[in-house]
């Protein structure tokens, strides 16, 4: 953890994104299937940056959010495929106008308040711009900030602000601008990836197979 904070590799701050969001604005298919999942993260609109990700990447994401308990499956008596959900919430105390900034800043990059707002429309409806430099405020007085203020750039009304999951935050002294730096990413071969991604087919095999047994006894 940097500062306290969980620290999330991209594909793992994507993914959980991805999931908050879905929970939030479409509450009647979620939780998600690996496919639906797959192409949330892949949205070409209100995403910075657009990816591509495959289904082998946001497994391997879901597994890391599985690891730090922000992410789980849920599988009903009747669903032969496994849904997966995001468990942020049980980690972290937010409200939920917190979460939708959280959750733009995942999937959006720094913004500024105004932008947070005009982006939150599906997310949360925030009265005025006040009530997002509230919650914003709240977000960077925690015991471990979730969030910090940007310099502001030359021409610029308004700070950004961005999340604090993907580690810690340095300012370039020959840019005078700040920048994230990723926490030192883990080589994995291609075997160690292949290795994670059977453990979760069987994991889900296994769950499987024992509700058909459950249902046959």
């Amino acid at each position: 953890m940097e500062n306290g904070l969980i620290q999330l590799e991209p594909e793992e701050q994507r993914v959980l994104g991805a999931l908050i969001e879905k929970s939030i604005a479409t509450p009647d298919h979620y939780p998600l299937t690996l496919n639906s999942l797959t192409t949330a993260c892949n949205q070409k609109s209100a995403r910075n940056p657009v990816v591509e990700y495959d289904a082998e990447t946001v497994v391997l994401a879901l597994n890391g959010l599985k690891k730090k308990d922000l992410s789980g499956t849920e599988s009903g008596a009747y669903s032969r495929t496994s849904k997966y959900q995001h468990r942020f919430r049980r980690q972290f105390l937010v409200t939920d106008a917190e979460i939708a900034i959280l959750c733009l800043l995942l999937l959006r990059g720094p913004q500024t308040p105004g932008e947070l707002k005009s982006n939150s429309g599906r997310l949360h409806s925030f009265s005025d711009l006040s009530e997002v430099h509230e919650a914003l405020q709240s977000l960077k007085d925690a015991d471990n900030p979730f969030i910090v203020e940007l310099a502001r750039k030359p021409g610029q009304k308004e700070a950004r602000v961005m999340h604090l999951f993907g580690g810690k935050i340095v300012e370039d002294e020959t840019s005078n601008e700040h920048q994230s730096i990723e926490p030192a990413r883990k080589h994995v071969s291609e075997l160690e990836q292949r290795i994670e991604t059977l453990e979760t087919e069987m994991a889900e095999l296994k769950e499987r197979f024992e509700q058909l047994m459950s249902e046959l006894s």
